[in-house]
């Protein structure tokens, strides 16, 4: 997934973090010198973030310290910190990171991206990949019986039991009316959604936080991304299964939601930030992505090695969909409008 940057920067419920500490060389303990690089993230590759950045601090000697938020939250913070930039490297999920480009806050990192696909980032180098991911949904155990389609959301058992984030503000809410449009057209999209708030409990800027709702029955179905629901079931234990909803032939469809990467503009350590973003790109960080991060590498090679993986495994039989994010930018603002009239939101 992770249109316009999320609206409520004023809440940002960023959760900061010092992953590895200095050793050898000039290296300082993270946040206490010029040899700290920091990362403005979209919420959900803390885990995978945990050891790549101990094994970065390790090798360089440079600590990092890690910001981590809604994908639009992550945007907003950027914006409002132009005067005196705080961040060094920027994660965020498109379109924001386009949104991010748009408004001038990326800057060319010069990493070599020469093994990501050409399609995949950005022709002027201002932002590239780093996991590929996709949105998916997920439903407690308790569902009777287990939706399927995109039908089965409208029904009443789930009244008071659906949440999905909000599109414009969340990466994944916004991949969710992106693909609605894709398969039933804007309007249809729209007449949708207007239905199934019968069954929505409200808007939601973080898609992270719907996971444990889910898992201890207080929701029966949200949305998600593969990456991140697959970790919460690894790691925390979370009871819920992924499920990719149906159109009426039967088809399962999904979008492309990378966790995409740039240099943020005045950096104040951009040297730093551009060593990490090599490190993160490298066959050796990109060999651990499959099993740490639960996600798929971005890197050519890498996957064309890569055995079958938890995510690859999830993602069989399922088309995936990759959206023009640029197209998708110019329109936000208009669509976004529209379905919070439609849903009266």
């Amino acid at each position: 997934m992770r249109l316009r940057p999320r609206i409520a920067a004023a809440t940002l419920a960023a959760a900061v973090l010092t992953l590895g500490t200095a050793c050898g060389g000039t290296g300082t303990a993270a946040g206490s010198g010029t040899d700290t690089v920091t990362v403005y993230s979209a919420d959900g590759l803390s885990g995978w973030y945990q050891s790549r950045f101990d094994a970065f601090t390790a090798e360089t000697g440079i600590a990092v310290n890690l910001v981590e938020a809604g994908s639009g939250e992550v945007v907003s913070r950027l914006e409002k910190e132009q005067s005196n930039p705080q961040a060094d490297v920027v994660v965020t999920l498109p379109p924001f990171i386009q949104k991010a480009d748009s408004q001038g806050l990326l800057v060319p990192s010069g990493v070599d991206t020469s093994a990501v696909p050409a399609a995949e980032k950005d022709a002027a180098g201002h932002y590239v990949p780093v996991v590929d991911n996709y949105l998916s949904f997920i439903a407690n155990p308790a569902a009777s019986p287990t939706p399927r389609t995109w039908d089965d959301l409208l029904s009443d058992q789930f009244k008071g039991k659906i949440q999905y984030s909000t599109p414009g503000q969340a990466g994944d809410g916004t991949a969710v009316l992106l693909l609605l449009q894709h398969l039933k057209g804007k309007d249809g999209a729209l007449d949708y959604l207007a239905d199934l708030q019968a069954n929505n409990v409200g808007p939601s800027s973080s898609t992270g936080k719907l996971q444990p709702k889910v898992s201890n029955g207080e929701l029966l179905v949200a949305n998600g991304d593969v990456q991140m629901n697959l970790t919460s079931i690894a790691d925390d234990g979370s009871k819920f299964d992924l499920f990719f909803p149906a159109a009426a032939d039967g088809t399962r469809t999904t979008v492309a939601l990378p966790y995409v990467m740039g240099l943020a503009k005045g950096a104040p350590r951009s040297e730093q930030g551009k060593q990490l973003m090599e490190f993160l790109l490298s066959e050796e960080s990109q060999k651990t992505v499959a099993d740490e991060a639960l996600g798929m590498s971005v890197r050519e090679d890498v996957r064309a090695t890569a055995g079958e993986s938890a995510p690859a495994r999830a993602l069989q039989g399922v088309q995936v969909w990759s959206p023009n994010w640029n197209d998708v930018l110019t329109e936000l603002d208009s669509d976004v409008a529209a379905y919070q009239k439609a849903t009266g939101s």
